[in-house]
């Protein structure tokens, strides 16, 4: 090998060696150091409300559980997507099958940070990119409501996702791209409390707002509707432009979210049942304030 090849050649494996550097260096996951969060503290009364307002029961409870038996977390429900199957954890109390052996800044930096206690990243098909916006002090106040809902036992359901998607440090990647706590909308201050509500623990972005290639939000879409991510249908266009309650009132709006009747007493069917079992918990006022902010985001109508 002559002088100028072998150079050649390190220079090559030189530059592969700083990106196998730089790709391990931002796919690491970003936590807050546990020194950052108190231990105690949390307020399980308002975290009830907390709980009521994310819907963690349409995800987390058994199928069909009624009453008291919709509080027991103990996961299993499936949600099929273009990247494969992903089952809802176990997130009762129990300290083995739950998550009941976790500290509360494991708590929140799984929910901001979509970050395990291992220090493994999680899917997004678990919202932490919606409660990335979340306030921390709301968040303990739901670690300690969480805390004192019935223990389980069931085992966690593995989810069924094959290469690439199957290496989860990949989703360091991801997450530079669609993980940003900073909110979607820029409103006046009477609508902050309902712009909170939607963007952060209520993740009506979730399902309303498209998504990209590669499973993130659209921003530039946000609340326009589109394909169902769990595979079934269509989701609603929220939004002033929509032909889906662009016409509704906010009365309509805060209506519907109460009681499940449209202005044409048609009733909510689909998974919106599930949401509107939650939101006709919330108060008048919190639904009043969704019902503002949903009139107030920017209009988008269909694609063109």
């Amino acid at each position: 090998m002559t002088g100028g090849m072998r150079r050649a050649l390190l220079g090559v494996v030189a530059l592969a060696a700083a990106g196998a550097v730089a790709g391990w260096v931002l796919t690491a996951p970003e936590t807050v150091p546990q020194g950052s969060v108190p231990a105690d503290g949390g307020d399980a009364e308002r975290g009830q409300a907390i709980f009521t307002i994310g819907g963690c029961v349409s995800c987390h409870a058994a199928d069909g559980a009624k009453g008291e038996q919709k509080l027991i977390l103990a996961g299993g429900r499936s949600f099929v997507t273009a990247f494969g199957i992903f089952y809802a954890p176990n997130i009762s109390p129990d300290p083995e099958a739950g998550i009941g052996g976790w500290r509360s800044v494991d708590f929140v930096n799984a929910m901001k940070h979509g970050v395990s206690p291992d220090d493994n990243h999680y899917y997004p098909a678990f919202p932490y990119t919606s409660y990335a916006r979340m306030k921390t002090e709301d968040l303990l106040d739901l670690w300690a409501y969480m805390k004192s809902l019935p223990a389980s036992e069931k085992a966690n359901t593995p989810h069924a996702v094959g290469f690439p998607f199957s290496v989860r440090r990949g989703l360091g990647l991801w997450k530079q791209l669609y993980l940003d706590p900073a909110p979607v909308v820029e409103v006046s201050a009477d609508l902050e409390r309902g712009r909170y509500l939607v963007e952060g623990p209520g993740h009506c972005g979730e399902c309303h707002t498209p998504r990209s290639v590669i499973g993130g939000l659209d921003l530039s879409r946000w609340l326009a509707g589109g394909p169902n991510p769990d595979g079934k249908g269509s989701i609603p266009n929220l939004t002033p432009a929509g032909g889906d309650i662009a016409a509704w009132s906010e009365a309509d709006i805060a209506e519907y979210l109460k009681s499940g009747f449209t202005p044409d007493f048609d009733t909510v069917g689909g998974s919106m049942t599930e949401v509107v079992e939650n939101t006709g918990l919330l108060s008048d006022e919190d639904r009043r304030a969704i019902a503002r902010y949903l009139k107030a985001i920017p209009p988008i109508g269909a694609p063109k």
